[in-house]
């Protein structure tokens, strides 16, 4: 019996990972995780539904900023269910449509991205105005880093056609749980997110370079793929 168990959960993992290669260092945990919860989310819920349920998720997380700004720093607690939130919609609308054999591949990507993207800003704003004016300019760099890579995501598909919302062993998922827990240390030691801010901007321009100098040499690569085929 726990055999047949574990051999569907492989099987519909392999089902809602539909070939894209993660390579987050929770991707087991997290794999599983939806393969359960896909089996498990009634059928009026829609893919759409659970997109907005991830966008609401941003929005709370964005709030939580707003509250601890103008009332008391708690409030930031309040963004962890906002993250749980996020990546319950987030990772389960493209999943729950694969799963139903209802997949909608470029409606989907397009819809997804653009809801992350203004999710990201709305977080991204709420962050410039909970931090103190010497330091706002950590916000600013923050949404104008997380836009590039999403940027080089989609260069990157354009490019080599794999598309990857992975940097390394780090994921949405890893983002969202450190996230979380800078919150909570926010919250017992003031003004101890400026410190994680700068972290946090020195590793996406870190990874950000990187991530464009292999992009560069992969399209480097299809060009002189492309022009031999032209010459012959």
């Amino acid at each position: 019996m726990a055999f047949s168990k574990v051999k569907e959960l492989n099987k519909i993992i392999e089902i809602i990972s539909n070939g894209r290669k993660r390579t987050n260092i929770l991707k087991g945990c997290e794999q599983k995780a939806i393969a359960f919860l896909v089996t498990k989310i009634p059928e009026w819920i829609s893919s759409d539904l659970l997109t907005l349920i991830g966008v609401l998720g941003n929005i709370i997380v964005s709030a939580s900023f707003l509250l601890a700004k103008y009332y008391n720093r708690i409030y930031l607690l309040i963004g962890i269910l906002g993250f749980f939130v996020s990546w319950f919609g987030d990772s389960l609308d493209g999943r729950i449509a694969y799963y139903r054999n209802k997949p909608r591949k470029w409606y989907g990507f397009t819809l997804d991205f653009t809801m992350d993207w203004i999710g990201i800003v709305l977080i991204g704003l709420s962050f410039i105005i909970f931090l103190d004016n010497s330091w706002k300019i950590l916000g600013y760099l923050f949404v104008t880093l997380y836009g590039w890579e999403m940027m080089t995501a989609l260069m990157r598909y354009k490019v080599t056609g794999k598309y990857s919302i992975d940097s390394g062993i780090f994921g949405p998922t890893e983002v969202r749980i450190i996230i979380s827990i800078i919150l909570i240390i926010e919250v017992i030691f003031n003004r101890s997110i400026i410190f994680f801010a700068i972290i946090a901007n020195v590793g996406l321009l870190i990874a950000n370079i990187m991530d464009f100098i292999k992009l560069l040499k992969s399209a480097d690569s299809r060009d002189k793929q492309e022009n031999k085929i032209i010459e012959n």
